[in-house]
């Protein structure tokens, strides 16, 4: 895939997010906040036993954040706890494809950091 395909995946997580909901019954929640740019995401995850049955997130924020939120609740599912624990802002910055800029790292990391927090 390139560059291009990888922008224009980031804009549809950002235009039809997936999984952009609270979850009525929630195990972790985990919040983040861009103080830079206000942007801000809170991350719930539902475990059955030790996977990640269900993921999701609300907040609001640039295309950047958005989808990497979008992009992460996508990848949880299904991971058992371990897995969770193992996630790197690596795998953040391969999910999304694209190279990101010191100044949008925030923007990035930030459904990371509430995943940390959770």
């Amino acid at each position: 895939m390139d560059e291009e395909l990888y922008k224009e995946n980031i804009l549809d997580h950002y235009k039809h997010p997936r999984n952009k909901r609270k979850l009525p019954a929630f195990s972790m929640k985990g919040e983040g906040i861009n103080a830079n740019c206000g942007d801000a995401v809170a991350l719930y995850v539902r475990l059955e036993g030790s996977r990640a049955a269900d993921a999701s997130f609300t907040g609001e924020g640039c295309a950047v954040s958005q989808a990497s939120a979008s992009l992460l609740t996508e990848k949880l599912r299904g991971m058992a706890l371990p897995e969770l624990r193992m996630l790197a802002p690596g795998d953040v910055y391969t999910m999304l494809g694209v190279k990101i800029s010191p100044g949008r790292a925030n923007c990035a990391l930030l459904p990371y950091e509430a995943l940390q927090k959770a």
